[in-house]
């Protein structure tokens, strides 16, 4: 082959090279700017042995069933554990009236990594259901399944976890002793600042509120149940969102409440009972089980959201719901108790923005 011939194709495989990078650049770019997709729901707990064995068919694999695919499908998702992960253990609460405690098998700990989820609050009334014993195994499951967690104050009150190239920044707060509470305003402020400033996204799980299918209206100002205060959730969530946070996730009332973008941010003030199949009442709208996947930009705005909604059923968990119940009743609610929403919902769970 002469020089020059050498030449030209030598240069040839050269431009072919830089083309190829820029279309390799290019698409990691695309790829880099592209939306995220958030995945968030309510209360789980997929069984119970206390006070006596109550556990679905086929160990558990077949609750998530319906909800699966789409839990899958988002960028992260999220969720709140309602009970312990242990096998045997002592009820830290007894058996007395409004004493109900929540004990998972361990051997169910990989259902919850199988249907998809990437972190699970620990900051509610039943994560100490079965003492310290119960929360240092829970937390030794979720760790076993690559599951990250926080909301136990002294413990792992935040957490910070990359996915996909993306630092999410997780913190969670209830209301209970042992949590790392939302009425300490101060302390939860410090918690967002600091997932601010290491994050791309900041995402907020809460557990507040009164409970009761009369709770389904978000109040203004502060809730009190069972003589303990539950929070002014409006007042939290907006503080959250002021100080950093970009999604806000609530559960604890087992129905569920209006939604709201405040400052371009999404807030689902309660997701209600998602995935318990046994130990709560299931009737109406405590059956209502949604899971809300939005879409936000890489800086956190909201820009579309899907109410994916579910009914529960006694001994088998969430499936599918053609009538969009759940998603009626967030729609209902939210055109209810949010003045002015910046968002429109349609009868089948679409999320716009006005």
């Amino acid at each position: 082959m002469n020089t020059s011939r050498r030449i030209f194709l030598g240069a040839a495989l050269l431009a072919a090279g830089a083309l190829g990078n820029v279309a390799v650049l290019a698409q990691e770019a695309a790829a880099s700017d592209a939306p995220l997709v958030i995945s968030m729901s309510g209360d789980i707990m997929l069984g119970t042995t206390f006070p006596s064995v109550m556990l679905p068919p086929n160990e558990g694999r077949d609750v998530l069933r319906d909800a699966g695919p789409h839990i899958r499908a988002a960028d992260l998702a999220v969720g709140n554990l309602e009970g312990a992960v242990i096998d045997g253990g002592t009820s830290a609460k007894g058996s007395g009236k409004n004493s109900y405690s929540f004990r998972m098998p361990t051997s169910y700990g990989p259902r919850l990594k199988e249907a998809g989820y990437d972190f699970l609050s620990m900051a509610n009334n039943h994560a100490r259901d079965f003492g310290e014993e119960g929360i240092v195994s829970t937390e030794r499951v979720l760790e076993r399944e690559g599951i990250k967690y926080a909301g136990v104050q002294g413990r792992t009150e935040s957490v910070v976890l990359e996915k996909g190239g993306v630092r999410y920044g997780i913190a969670a707060f209830g209301h209970n002793s042992y949590t790392v509470k939302h009425t300490d305003m101060e302390k939860a402020r410090a918690i967002v600042r600091d997932l601010r400033a290491k994050s791309d996204i900041v995402i907020i799980s809460m557990h507040g509120g009164a409970e009761g299918r009369d709770k389904r209206h978000l109040p203004h100002g502060a809730e009190t149940f069972l003589g303990e205060n539950r929070g002014d959730l409006r007042a939290f969530a907006h503080m959250c969102i002021d100080n950093g946070a970009d999604v806000i996730y609530g559960h604890g009332p087992h129905v569920v409440r209006a939604v709201e973008v405040y400052k371009d941010r999404f807030i689902a003030y309660s997701l209600g009972n998602f995935a318990t199949p046994y130990g709560m009442n299931l009737t109406g709208v405590t059956g209502y089980a949604p899971l809300i996947n939005i879409v936000i930009a890489r800086d956190g705005r909201f820009l579309s959201g899907k109410i994916h909604s579910f009914i529960q059923h006694k001994g088998v968990g969430p499936r599918s719901d053609a009538q969009h119940l759940a998603a009626r009743e967030i729609k209902a609610l939210t055109e209810s108790d949010i003045e002015n929403p910046a968002i429109t919902i349609d009868g089948e769970g679409n999320i716009s923005r006005k």
